[in-house]
C-alpha cells in the first residue's frame, strides 16, 4: 500500500506533518480528515506512481467535491454575525485561513459552516478571499465581495468588514422597521376579510327564509346585501375575493422575472400614493449608503456605480445609474447626470455636487442616507398612524350596512304582524 506525506493544520490552526498509509490519495484525505485535521499537502512517497503523486498535491478545494459545490443563501443575520467576528480576528493578526477555520469551528451546522469551509478550502488551493467568496454569489453577493477585494488590494480587510458589517446592519433594521410597520394593517384587514366572508356566506343566508316568510318588498339596500350573500355563497364569490389578490402577487412575480416586466412593476410601485414615496426614499438611502461605503473602501468610482445599480433594489433606479454610469465614463461629473436622471430630488444632488467639489463624496453620501433614513422612518410611522382610522372607519362602515340592511326590513315585517 502506497506511503503518503501530508501537511496539515489542526483544529487551533497549528501546522503539522507526518505520514500514513492508504490506497489512494482521496482515501489518505479521508484518514487525515478523520483525526481532526484539514489537509492543506499531501504527495505519494512511491516513485512508479509520481504521476498520482502530483494528482496528489493538488490543494484540498480541487480534491473534495463540496470544496467545487455553491453554496445556497445565507441568513442575513449569521451573516453579519460572521462579518463581524472576520473583522475581529483579522484585526488581531491571525491569517485569513486561520480565522476562516476558528470562525467555521464556532458555526453550527448550516449553510453558514458549508460557506466558511468551502471558501477556507479554496482559499488552501491559493484563490484569494474575494476570489473565493465569489464562487458562492447567493452567500455572498456582488457588493461583498467587491468590498472584500477592495480591503485586501488596500490592505485594510479588518476596516472594510466592520464597515460592511456596519452596513448590513444598518440595511436590515430599516427592513425590519418597514416590513414591522407593514405587519399590523395587513393582519388586521386580512381578519376582517376573513369574518366578514364567513357572515356573508353563512349568517346572512339564514335570514333568507325569514323575509321570504313574511312578503312584501324588501329595502333596497336588504335586496344588495342578499344578492351579495348569494354570490359569495353559492357562486365562488369568495373564490374570487381570495384568490384575485394571490393572482395579482403572482402575476407581479412573473413580470419581476424579466427587465422590461420588473421596470413596469417598479414604475407602477413608485406611483403608489405615499408608499410609492416610501419606497422611492427607501431606495435611495439604499443605493446612496452602498455607494458611500464602496467609495470609502477604496472602490473606483465606476465600479462602485455599476455595483450600486445591481444592487439598487429598484429597476428604476438601477436603470438611471446605469446612464448616469455611461456618462461619467464619457467624461462628466457625477452630479449633472445624475440630475438629469430625474429619480432623485435635488437635495441630493446638490450634496453629490459638493461632495465631489471637496473630496468628501463617500461622506456626503453617507449623510444623504442618514437624512433620508430619518424621513423614512418619520413617513412610515405617519403612515401607520393614518391606517388605524382607516380601518376602523372601513370596518365600521361594512359592519353598519350589515347591521343596517338586516334591520331595516323589521319595522314593515312588526306591522304585517299586527295586523294579522
Amino acid at each position: 500500500m502506497p506511503t503518503y506525506q501530508y501537511e496539515a493544520m489542526n483544529s487551533v490552526g497549528q501546522a503539522v506533518s507526518g505520514r500514513l498509509e492508504a490506497a489512494s490519495s482521496e482515501e489518505a484525505i479521508s484518514k487525515i480528515r478523520s483525526m481532526g485535521n484539514f489537509p492543506t499537502k499531501i504527495k505519494e512517497r512511491s516513485d512508479r506512481k509520481s504521476a498520482r503523486a502530483g494528482a496528489a498535491a493538488a490543494p484540498m478545494a480541487a480534491a473534495t467535491p463540496v470544496a467545487r459545490r455553491r453554496v445556497g443563501r445565507v441568513p442575513r443575520k449569521q451573516l453579519v454575525q460572521f462579518t463581524r467576528q472576520l473583522s475581529t480576528l483579522q484585526d488581531a493578526g491571525l491569517p485569513i485561513l486561520r480565522s476562516l477555520r476558528v470562525l467555521e469551528q464556532q458555526q453550527k451546522p448550516g449553510m453558514l459552516r458549508v460557506a466558511i469551509r468551502t471558501v477556507a478550502d479554496d482559499v488552501e488551493g491559493g484563490a484569494t478571499l474575494s476570489e473565493a467568496m465569489a464562487r458562492h454569489p447567493k452567500a455572498f453577493d456582488t457588493l461583498y465581495t467587491n468590498m472584500v477585494a477592495a480591503g485586501e488590494a488596500g490592505g485594510v480587510l479588518d476596516t472594510v468588514l466592520r464597515r460592511l458589517a456596519e452596513f448590513m446592519e444598518t440595511a436590515q433594521r430599516l427592513k425590519r422597521r418597514i416590513t414591522g410597520a407593514m405587519i399590523y394593517p395587513i393582519a388586521v384587514i386580512s381578519v376582517a376579510v376573513v369574518i366578514v366572508l364567513l357572515i356573508m356566506k353563512y349568517v346572512i343566508p339564514q335570514f333568507v327564509p325569514v323575509f321570504d316568510s313574511f312578503g312584501g318588498k324588501l329595502p333596497a339596500v336588504t335586496v344588495m346585501l342578499l344578492r351579495m350573500s348569494d354570490w359569495i355563497a353559492y357562486e365562488w364569490g369568495w373564490a374570487w375575493i381570495l384568490g384575485v389578490p394571490v393572482a395579482v402577487v403572482m402575476a407581479f412575480s412573473l413580470l419581476r422575472k424579466s427587465n422590461s416586466g420588473r421596470f413596469f412593476v417598479d414604475t407602477m410601485k413608485l406611483k403608489i400614493p405615499v408608499l410609492g414615496k416610501i419606497m422611492a426614499k427607501t431606495a435611495i438611502v439604499r443605493w446612496s449608503r452602498t455607494l458611500g461605503v464602496l467609495l470609502s473602501a477604496g472602490v473606483p468610482i465606476l465600479e462602485a456605480i455599476s455595483i450600486t445599480g445591481e444592487t439598487a433594489g429598484n429597476e428604476v433606479f438601477a436603470r438611471a445609474l446605469r446612464k448616469v454610469h455611461d456618462a461619467i465614463r464619457e467624461g462628466e461629473d457625477f452630479a449633472t447626470p445624475l440630475k438629469q436622471v430625474k429619480v432623485v430630488e435635488p437635495m441630493v444632488v446638490n450634496m453629490v455636487d459638493v461632495g465631489e467639489e471637496t473630496g468628501d463624496l463617500d461622506k456626503m453620501l453617507a449623510k444623504v442616507a442618514e437624512t433620508y433614513d430619518e424621513e423614512v422612518e418619520v413617513m412610515v410611522q405617519a403612515m401607520v398612524s393614518l391606517l388605524e382610522p382607516f380601518m376602523v372607519v372601513t370596518l365600521g362602515v361594512i359592519v353598519g350596512f350589515i347591521v343596517v340592511a338586516i334591520f331595516l326590513p323589521l319595522p314593515g315585517m312588526i306591522d304585517a304582524v299586527s295586523k294579522q
